[in-house]
């Protein structure tokens, strides 16, 4: 079992900063990949950003690519989403999500491929 939540959301400026954090629990986190998600109002959920369980390997949404970073910490079970340059359609809540993983540079995109959520965070960019 792994236990995710998020902080870190809030109200920003366009063209501001935030970092988001997950903080997972749960003994086989190390052995997860992990992933970011958000789901705007009236829209479905989309992926953003992952990352293999040892930190080699990683994947964006085209549209956060060279804006977004995530990183993780497997000492403190913490993932990273850093967003910088942020605009008004980036606005939604950021859900992590962790998936057992095949092997070290393993990475996943679609939601189905994760076996547990988090509760999400709100970010709001204003214009």
């Amino acid at each position: 079992q792994v236990q995710l939540v998020e902080s870190g959301g809030g109200l920003v400026q366009a063209g501001g900063s935030l970092r988001l954090s997950c903080a997972a629990s749960g003994r086989t986190f190390f052995n997860c990949a992990m992933g970011w998600f958000r789901q705007a109002p009236g829209k479905e959920r989309e992926f953003v950003a992952a990352i293999s369980w040892n930190g080699g390997s990683t994947y964006y949404l085209d549209s956060v690519k060279g804006r977004f970073t995530i990183s993780r910490d497997n000492a403190k079970n913490t993932v990273y989403l850093q967003m910088n340059s942020l605009k008004p359609e980036d606005t939604a809540i950021y859900h992590c999500a962790a998936a057992y993983a095949s092997g070290g540079f393993v990475y996943y995109t679609k939601s189905y491929e994760y076996q547990y959520w988090g509760q999400g965070t709100h970010v709001t960019v204003s214009s």
